[in-house]
């Protein structure tokens, strides 16, 4: 089902040269006898916008690098140093203890990443514009303008204030933008391109912006509204939620895993917007790269070798999960002694002292492949857990997104679609939008009151039943819903708990964190020192 959306993929990237940079010069190979003029030749144009959600020329995809800063920032994830492997120049300690400064590889490689984007739908709009009139254009033009309304409300979530680019060639050096005129921006070209906007679902549209994702990303920048700008939107955060649950094609899937299966794909009812990958054709899905284990490579039928880097935190995992008997979201976290399908356990042939670098003795064994939950430090500077074998195993594991058994055996890169957008995260947001000051509204026939809207998602997982609700049940059950989603950061900054204690970061100073860094300011990351230096314009954000 995803052949559709790879055809065009490829096609594009024959058809159309990318772009990074904001001020260079049209180079396609577009005429006035080979203009995109129906739906399928503007589709294969519009191939490259898409494309940047994958591994672009950038080298950046959103499951990896976009999602590394709104994940490894939090307590939701975490990549420590291992006998001095996966240190990298310190980059993912920097952003678990929110110690990151202008220069980082990813607050540099974001930005690029971000704009080249923005600059790439630019790019179309100008060549759109000069292409017949008519009601193809008119659509085409509307999915341009939703997805660098996309890509802006990346920028905006992560950097705050950010230069508003709107024309190509670009305006040289823009100035920043304060971030509130950035979600105005935002806000309007939305609403601008929405009568325009595919309200189909399924093969033809899958992964592509269509209504149904400007109404999310709409109801999703409301809810934030309040941070972003100073003025409460939650009303409209309602309207805009109501929109795709009064008159969308969308259902919560009776399955959870499936949503994020290697199988998933348009056959999945939930999902408003995701982002295709594939193994070989649209590469960027690293999970079962970063974050699995080598000894469970058998059980899983893992084509390649994992990195064996990526977990989450013990305190995420017990304030989160394991709290309701039957919650399926709990089976997607493995830790502990680990068994095969059968119920035998899963042996590794080693040593002790390859266990156990401590161990006094060095004989053969059989070991019982266990997952351990704490991370204990053996060098405190570099957040480094030792890299003997119970060092690897150190880290509760997300299977979320299952181990693909057709994975790339070299790339190792896997199938799995990621989501952007899904019901669930429309639900929740409405529950939440009226427990922060909203009016309850009928969908239906049905009232759907904040406990209503929770124990649909509840009911889904298999979890108890709420009996009653207020705010502070909502963050730990976005927790369980949302987890490794890219939306941890986003969530704990809207609940006020971005500066609180976790993992080895805390607000005492430590052998691992010598400096207090978890202020109010980090909120937001700094502006590239590269890019201040090639456009003075750009103001840098505030405490950098």
């Amino acid at each position: 089902m995803k052949r559709i959306f790879f055809f065009y993929i490829i096609a594009a990237m024959l058809l159309f040269a990318s772009c990074t940079k904001l001020d260079v010069p049209v180079e396609s190979q577009y005429t006035n006898e080979n203009f995109p003029t129906n739906a399928a030749s503007y589709a294969a144009v519009m191939g490259p916008m898409y494309t940047d959600l994958s591994y672009n020329n950038t080298g950046f995809s959103y499951a990896v690098d976009y999602w590394r800063m709104q994940e490894l920032s939090t307590d939701e994830a975490i990549i420590p140093a291992r006998g001095g492997n996966y240190d990298d120049g310190g980059q993912y300690r920097f952003l678990h203890l929110h110690s990151w400064n202008a220069d980082h590889p990813n607050v540099v490689g974001n930005w690029k990443w971000g704009f080249g984007a923005i600059t790439r739908c630019n790019t179309l709009l100008n060549l759109f514009a000069a292409s017949p009139a008519g009601p193809v254009r008119e659509s085409a033009i509307a999915e341009v303008t939703a997805m660098r309304s996309l890509f802006y409300f990346f920028m905006m979530d992560l950097y705050g204030n950010i230069p508003i680019i709107d024309t190509f060639p670009a305006q040289m050096n823009p100035p920043t933008a304060a971030r509130k005129d950035v979600f105005n921006f935002i806000e309007t070209s939305l609403r601008r391109a929405l009568p325009n906007l595919s309200e189909a679902s399924g093969a033809s549209t899958y992964g592509h912006a269509t209504k149904w994702m400007a109404f999310a990303l709409l109801q999703k920048m409301y809810l934030n509204a309040e941070y972003y700008t100073g003025t409460a939107r939650y009303t409209d955060a309602v309207a805009m939620g109501d929109s795709i649950l009064t008159r969308g094609p969308f259902v919560l899937e009776p399955n959870y895993a499936s949503i994020f299966a290697p199988t998933n794909g348009p056959a999945i009812r939930e999902t408003i917007m995701a982002v295709p990958y594939d193994a070989n054709l649209i590469q960027g899905n690293h999970f079962t790269r970063f974050g699995l284990l080598t000894t469970l490579q058998d059980k899983y039928r893992i084509p390649f070798r994992s990195s064996i880097a990526l977990s989450t935190i013990p305190d995420f995992y017990h304030n989160n999960f394991n709290k309701f008997p039957g919650d399926i979201r709990d089976t997607l976290w493995i830790r502990g002694k680990q068994n095969n399908f059968n119920g035998t356990p899963v042996l590794f042939a080693t040593t002790e002292r390859s266990l156990d670098e401590t161990s006094a003795t060095n004989n053969a064994i059989n070991w019982h492949v266990e997952i351990g939950e704490e991370l204990t430090l053996k060098n405190a500077p570099t957040m480094d857990i030792g890299n003997d074998i119970r060092g690897q195993h150190k880290g509760i594991r997300s299977i979320k997104y299952y181990p693909d058994p057709n994975g790339n055996a070299s790339t190792r890169y896997q199938g799995n679609d990621v989501p952007v957008f899904r019901l669930a995260d429309v639900i929740l947001m409405k529950a939440e939008a009226i427990l922060r000051g909203a009016t309850a509204t009928t969908v239906n026939g049905e009232l759907q009151t904040p406990l209503v809207l929770l124990n649909k998602i509840r009911s889904r997982a298999k979890a108890t039943l709420a009996g009653s609700v207020v705010l502070d049940d909502l963050l730990p059950e976005r927790a369980r819903e949302f987890s490794w989603e890219a939306w941890r950061r986003n969530d704990l900054i809207r609940f006020g708990k971005f500066e609180s204690d976790w993992g080895f970061k805390t607000s005492t100073v430590t052998a691992v964190n010598p400096v207090v860094s978890n202020q109010t300011y980090r909120r937001i990351f700094p502006i590239p020192t590269v890019e201040r230096s090639l456009n003075t314009n750009l103001a840098q954000n505030p405490g950098y």
